[in-house]
């Protein structure tokens, strides 16, 4: 199995060949500029995969954005490094970032504390599917979908013939009704 020789430009030859959408352009960019754009990244998300996600970003906005490069203002890397600086830093305030963040930290923790407590989630220790069953039919078979089988509120509308509507309602109506014997 030969190794594939990684491509080489001058930064004119890059820039020409970005401009002119070339194949040749992704893949020189890729093989002169991806560890030092990762470099660039990595040091603002230390999250590995997420980084890695953003670099990908960036050479998408290069690619899509190229048309706003101009050498007269700079050369090409500090261009793209701000690229990814900026893709970067956008990423790391985003609500999407730091809900993750916050779910991966409380995550972690309920499975520390899980493991130090050998706690296993047994529903027919607790009793619940014996109170369950109290429950009127067309409720019981909603909180078994989506509580037991892992099924969402859609696809249990979908399974039982029911508007989304109607299933929020009865399973908040069984919850409620479930309530009532922990209270």
């Amino acid at each position: 199995m030969s190794r594939k020789r990684k491509i080489s430009l001058s930064e004119e030859e890059l820039v020409s060949a970005l401009r002119n959408r070339e194949k040749i352009a992704v893949e020189a960019l890729y093989d002169m500029y991806s560890a030092s754009l990762f470099g660039v990244i990595s040091r603002i998300i230390t999250d590995i995969p997420v980084a890695e996600d953003v670099l990908q970003e960036t050479f998408v906005k290069i690619w899509n954005s190229f048309s706003g490069y101009s050498a007269e203002k700079g050369r090409l890397f500090t261009w793209m490094v701000n690229v990814a600086r900026n893709l970067a830093i956008d990423k790391i305030r985003s609500k999407d970032f730091k809900n993750q963040a916050k779910n991966h930290e409380l995550e972690n923790n309920v499975t520390f504390i899980d493991e130090q407590r050998n706690t296993v989630y047994k529903p027919e220790l607790l009793g619940i599917r014996e109170l369950v069953s109290t429950l009127k039919p067309e409720q019981k078979s909603i909180l078994d979908l989506v509580y037991f089988k892992g099924y969402t509120h859609v696809e249990a509308a979908e399974e039982l013939g029911v508007p989304l509507g109607t299933i929020k309602t009865r399973l908040r109506m069984a919850i409620l009704q479930l309530r009532k014997h922990f209270n």
